[in-house]
């Protein structure tokens, strides 16, 4: 007997240690003796085995179908399998009449199954189970390689065609074999024979008439489920059977018509049942009103492999540090939110975060709005993950990296003060317009939110930026995404994930450049669109949804696909219709849901998403209605504040119970940043076809004015924005009442300037224009004040939206209308700021000119040196009688002084570009002057820089202009101002500022860009940059070859900012560093430097040309040419930076060393000696930068005596050579160590010259100048080395 105990004992031995074999009779005795309390692990266990029975049958050796019926009742029964158990765990199955053995994986949530009173209950939230993987062990316990679709079962099943059996045998063995599994199974699961007389004896069955009788009273569901058989399992032997029957031809297809067609099938579904046994194993009962949900995996994403490994591919990539885009086209509902959602787990376990922005129609008023707000989301998330350590880390490298430009930061991100209390607003609104509103721009404000990117991103911490639905995106929002992945001087590493709607964006969309310029930068990226899902996948979801077999569901799948082409919101809002309809329906007495495919192909049902969710709407509340239409007039999202506010107004007081049966059906969720939004597109647009089109601008204007009614005295942040959307879209509406134009025009102007205090320009601009458009034809007559606030604020904002011909038009009315002077001042120097940013210097200078008359001010038209020469040693004199710590406390109390030096400084601007250099001298006097005279204000800090400047060219006063330096950087502080920060730095560092280390200047001047573009002040950030490029040349702070790199950054960048005057200085100093890499052999670029005409006195070009021909040539050991360059730059009539002048004295000194070896001249010696004194001078007020160059000539000096002492030259070499590797200058250590070589070369030294010129190689590499390492090995090859 197969199932006797010798038998079992014959099978031991392949098992594990601690595993049993036990006969599986035996097992389900002892299995039936468990407490009802463990009733859904004994329904598992039973499923298990089940399983472990078909697939031993599925892989069996054995051709069934060459066996009689008596044989395959031996095979096919109890008695002939054994289960492997441990500790009451099933771990596989043993047929014992061939030895085969399946190793089962259980699920292991058998181990937490918990049933409290045995009535079926358990842990609904929870997903229980996983995928089972089964392994063929042969009867010596080796596993054994078989094919998974074996030949017997496909000879069982009627699917081989070469097994060598006629039709009939087939059809016998077929029938029996899904007979005779049905009646195991049925004992299994009830511990009782098959009732009833159906038997197939001889491959006979009992009459068609008999049989199908039995066949249904057998498989009765009720009565099996009285029993304890799950329905599931009831399902599935009643198709069994029906199999069997269709294979006997006792009938065609009756009762449920979902007879298995192979084995493979049963083994499919026992599969499902222990993959997911919450949704499709266990019972599900209706509820009284016999409603049954539909169990919808929300979080699955259906047929989607493909595309989910290329976005976790990209993102593995991005955590290596390379920024990436990942772009994802599809129609409305095809998934594409659902794919991104897949990420969010592997994000946050690498530690990094998902900020996210969904843009809608209404974004394109409000570009850069969208981008800030999903960056703003990071403060909050930040706060709640990092430790108290890391955040303050994080607190203060935010601080060192802004330094006074925070403001700019918290103005943009409001979240951001949950990082530190230091963290607020630093400006009132009336400063923030003074100080940076009239320069803040969209390119300013991108390039502060990439410096907080910047410091927050990086391969430890990757960011993933979602922006959904970029068909409502503009090339405003686009630039900045697009500054964040090709930032090349930073450490940003960002994974930008964007979708839209491919079927509505056109080849010219933004969208396509925004592409084309990621290529360009270099970014990579991945483009994808997503299809409709296939058949086979769509009845995946369906079946889940339905908790059928897939096999079950396909009728239905195959209509809904037809009509749904297989978008997965669509199929699942269809089939709901399909339900509201009574066209599918759950069926209490089957206890599964049922439909009609021929019903519902007969149905007139429509394919067009939007009317069934609207038609489906129309049945709801009224207070649903109401609150579904106002947040579809909001856009797809909205704050819940908002809703709790219109909840305040009679007519919409329904709106909070409508919000929360709304979040009950299903149409809107809550995010967790306090917003509630709609659950698809779609939902949102349905809620918005439920208002009548031509009630739509009313529904606006009332809905606005409602929030309105509950504004009024209160301070309700951005809520304030949506009100004047609202109202601002029923504008007909209002200007039938003059009354209600004015109070929206306030309420316009109110709106516009909380955007402009959060650097909103663009949605400023739209608000002020429709406040504007309000106003009476006489406005400037009857409301003067509103008209000049409301015009001032909208030049503001097009200026900085870069509509610059709009804002001089508003200007220009206000300046025709004006009533005084008083009025008109801050017009005229916005003005004067656009000419400046258009490069219009002339008519900036000149309006500047005839304001200060107005003032009161004598604007001379010609300054005569004479007069400089008076006004200079005046304003000298009285900053040594006034200049103090009394005085620096002491702040303008007279405005009009205070206008009269705001226009003073725009007028130095303009004159140090288009005038003389000692026009400029004139008016920085006359500023320091008024100054001294009425006290200190935020123009003083730069007038006293500017002053410092034209003074320091000796150091004869040094210490003195240094202190007056100093104070001024300190008053800057002191009055906070953002937009000056980049002309401090710049006039401090171009004058005594330069004392300092020039290694720490060219940081600091990297800091001043920085906060020049995050201002808005461009043009200074720029020459900052240029400033910062020369100090790291000139000090050897940079290696040559990072260095280019940030040259080309910053060029890169100006082919947005377009400055002409930066670009070329650029150019000039990128050809000096190429040329020192590699005489610009691989390193030169095709984009040129124009001079200009060098022999224009007024060119500003011609003292870069003359120091950086100077320097090549040197480097070059040019000595004539250098010579030359150098008397250029000597006979310049422009005052030269007092830095520059000494490192030229410098190169000058050591070439004129070199043209003495050549031809020794009294005249020479001369020079050289005067040039060794003016160095010690610069070596005694600015040690680090001078000191080493002193030691360096001195040396050179004491070389080319005759009968010198050789130790004391040697040992001053030294000396040179530790002085400069002590301030880090390594270009002129490696130059120190290569004149030391040369001179131990002359004196025959050979042994010293190879160990300098080592050295001298060794700080040529570091400094990364192939072509004056190549020059030193030329000296070592030449000394044997």
């Amino acid at each position: 007997m197969v199932g006797s105990k010798e038998a079992v004992n014959t099978r031991t031995s392949s098992l594990d240690e601690n595993e049993d074999l036990v006969c599986l009779q035996n097992w389900m005795e002892d299995e039936f003796k468990n407490p009802h309390g463990r009733f859904k692990e004994s329904i598992v266990r039973k499923t298990t085995v089940a399983y472990g029975i078909v697939e031993l049958l599925i892989r069996s050796t054995n051709h069934l179908t060459t066996l009689q019926n008596d044989e395959l009742k031996v095979i096919i029964c109890l008695e002939n399998f054994a289960v492997r158990v441990s500790l009451g765990n099933v771990n596989g199955l043993t047929m014992l009449s061939s030895g085969l053995s399946l190793s089962i994986e259980e699920p292991s949530y058998l181990n937490y199954l918990q049933d409290d009173g045995g009535d079926g209950g358990g842990d609904e939230g929870r997903s229980l189970g996983r995928y089972l993987e089964v392994e063929v062990i042969s009867s010596e316990g080796g596993k054994e390689v078989t094919d998974a679709n074996g030949d017997i079962l496909a000879a069982a099943m009627g699917d081989c065609e070469s097994c060598g059996t006629d039709d009939e045998e087939k059809e016998k063995s077929s029938r029996l074999c899904f007979y005779l599994i049905a009646k195991m199974i049925y004992e299994l699961f009830t511990s009782e024979p098959l009732p009833g007389n159906i038997t197939y004896e001889n491959g006979h069955g009992p009459s068609k008439k008999r049989a199908k009788s039995e066949l249904f009273d057998l498989t009765n569901i009720s009565q099996m489920q009285s029993m304890g058989v799950p329905l599931s399992i009831c399902r599935m032997m009643l198709n069994l059977l029906e199999s069997a029957a269709i294979s006997a031809g006792i009938y065609n297809g009756g009762a449920s018509g979902d007879a298995y067609k192979t084995l493979n099938e049963v083994g499919e579904d026992l599969h499902l049942l222990l993959f997911d046994p919450d949704r499709f194993l266990f019972d599900k009962d209706a509820d009284v009103s016999n409603y049954m949900p539909f169990f919808y995996k929300k979080d699955k994403l259906y047929g989607r492999d493909a595309e989910e490994d290329l976005i976790t591919d990209a993102f593995c990539r991005v955590t290596r540090g390379k920024s990436e885009a990942f772009f994802i086209g599809g129609f409305s509902g095809s998934g594409k939110s659902m794919l991104v959602n897949s990420l969010r787990a592997r994000v946050k376990v690498v530690g990094g975060y998902v900020i996210q922005h969904k843009f809608d129609a209404s974004s394109q008023e409000r570009p850069l709005s969208g981008v800030m707000s999903a960056v703003d989301q990071l403060c909050g998330k930040l706060k709640r993950t990092l430790t108290p350590q890391r955040l303050a880390d994080l607190v203060t490298n935010i601080k060192d990296e802004f330094g006074a430009d925070i403001g700019l930061l918290v103005r943009m991100l409001p979240s951001i003060n949950v990082l530190s209390p230091e963290f607020v607003p630093g400006l009132t609104r009336q400063q923030s317009v003074e100080n940076v509103g009239d320069t803040m721009n969209p390119h300013s404000v991108c390039f502060t939110l990439l410096r907080f990117m910047s410091i927050i991103s990086n391969p430890r911490r990757p960011i993933m930026l979602f922006l959904d639905d970029l068909q409502w995106a503009d090339d405003t929002a686009l630039d900045v995404v697009h500054a964040f992945l090709s930032n090349q001087m930073g450490s940003c590493c960002i994974f930008f994930i964007g979708t839209y709607r491919n079927n509505e964006v056109d080849m010219d969309h933004a969208l396509f450049d925004f592409m084309e310029k990621l290529d360009i930068s270099g970014v990579p990226m991945t483009k994808v669109s997503l299809a409709g899902l296939s058949l086979k996948d769509l009845n995946s979801m369906i079946s889940d949804a339905l908790c059928l077999y897939p096999r079950v569901c396909m009728s239905l799948s195959k209509v809904v696909f037809q009509k749904t082409k297989g978008n997965p919101f669509f199929a699942l809002e269809f089939i709901e219709s399909l339900q509201s309809r009574g066209l599918l329906y759950y069926d209490c007495v089957q206890k599964r849901w049922v439909w009609n495919v021929e019903t519902i192909m007969a149905e007139d049902i429509t394919n067009n998403v939007l009317h069934l969710l609207s038609s489906k709407m129309i049945g709801l509340s009224d207070d649903v209605q109401t609150l579904l239409k106002a947040m579809a007039c909001f856009g797809s999202s909205v704050d819940e504040f908002v809703i709790g506010y219109l909840n305040e107004v009679p007519d919409y007081a329904g709106v909070g119970e409508g919000l929360t049966k709304a979040l009950d059906e299903g149409y809107v969720e809550r995010d967790r940043h306090g917003n509630v939004k709609f659950v698809h597109d779609k939902v949102r647009e349905a809620s918005y076809d439920l208002i009548l089109e031509e009630e739509k601008t009313k529904f606006h204007y009332d809905l606005g004015k409602a929030l309105l009614s509950v504004y009024k005295g209160r301070d309700v942040g951005d809520t304030l924005l949506v009100i004047a959307s609202q109202i601002n879209q029923g504008k007909e509406f209002i200007e039938k009442n003059n009354e209600m134009c004015i109070s929206m025009a306030k309420v316009n102007l109110a709106a516009g300037k909380k955007a402009i205090d959060s650097c909103r320009h663009k949605t400023a601009y739209s608000y002020l224009e429709t406040a504007l458009s309000l106003l009476p034809d006489n406005h400037w007559s009857s409301n003067y004040d509103l008209s000049l606030q409301l015009s001032f604020m909208a030049a503001i904002a097009a200026n900085s939206s870069f509509k610059c011909d709009e804002s001089e038009i508003f200007l220009k009315r206000i300046f025709e209308e004006g009533h005084s002077l008083k009025d008109k001042l801050p017009s005229y120097h916005l003005l004067v700021t656009i000419f400046l940013s258009q490069g219009k210097i002339v008519d900036a200078y000149n309006t500047c000119s005839t304001t200060l008359s107005h003032l009161g001010e004598t604007v001379p038209e010609t300054v005569a040196l004479q007069d400089v020469d008076a006004i200079v040693p005046e304003t000298l004199q009285m900053v040594g009688k006034t200049f103090g710590d009394e005085w620096l406390k002491k702040e303008i109390e007279n405005e009009s002084v205070r206008q009269i030096l705001k226009f003073y400084t725009a007028m130095v601007t303009a004159s140090y570009i288009i005038k003389p250099p000692h026009v400029m001298a004139y008016f920085v006097c006359k500023m320091v002057q008024l100054s001294l005279q009425h006290g200190v204000s935020k123009y003083t800090p730069l007038a006293l820089l500017q002053l410092s400047n034209i003074v320091y060219t000796s150091f004869d006063n040094a210490p003195f202009l240094y202190q007056i330096a100093k104070s001024a950087v300190y008053l800057s502080e002191k009055f906070n101002m953002p937009d000056q920060q980049a002309e401090i730095r710049l006039n401090f560092y171009m004058g005594p500022g330069s004392l300092e280390p020039f290694h720490a200047n060219a940081e600091m001047l990297r800091g001043g860009f920085q906060s020049g573009l995050s201002s808005g002040n461009a043009n200074m950030a720029f020459y900052c940059a240029v400033l910062a490029a020369h100090f790291s040349l000139t000090s050897g702070e940079k290696e040559l070859g990072a260095l280019m790199l940030e040259i080309d950054h910053y060029l890169q960048m100006l082919k947005t900012y377009k400055s002409e005057l930066a670009k070329n200085i650029l150019l000039c100093i990128r050809e000096t560093v190429s040329f020192l890499i590699d005489k610009g052999e691989a390193t030169s670029i095709e984009d040129k430097p124009s001079y200009g005409d060098l022999d224009d006195p007024a060119n500003m070009l011609v003292e870069t040309y003359h120091f950086h021909q100077m320097l090549r040539n040197y480097w070059q050991g040019y000595t004539q040419r250098c010579q030359y360059y150098v008397e250029k730059y000597e006979s310049m009539r422009r005052p030269t930076r007092n830095c520059d002048k000494y490192i030229i004295k410098g190169y000058q000194g050591l070439n004129l060393f070199d043209m003495m070896r050549q031809k020794n001249t009294l005249h020479k010696k001369e020079q050289a000696h005067k040039i060794i004194e003016q160095i010690k001078v610069a070596a005694f007020h600015s040690e680090a930068n001078h000191r080493h160059m002193l030691q360096l000539l001195e040396a050179e000096w004491e070389g080319v005596k005759k009968n010198h002492d050789r130790a004391s030259v040697a040992g001053s070499y030294d000396e040179a050579i530790a002085s400069a590797r002590k301030s880090k200058f390594i270009h002129e250590e490696g130059l120190a160590c290569e004149k030391a070589g040369f001179y131990h070369k002359r004196i025959k030294d050979d042994q010293s010259a190879v160990k300098y010129f080592r050295q001298a190689r060794e700080c040529y590499e570091k400094w990364g100048s192939n072509f004056k390492v190549a020059f030193v090995q030329g000296e070592l090859d030449r000394l044997g080395c």
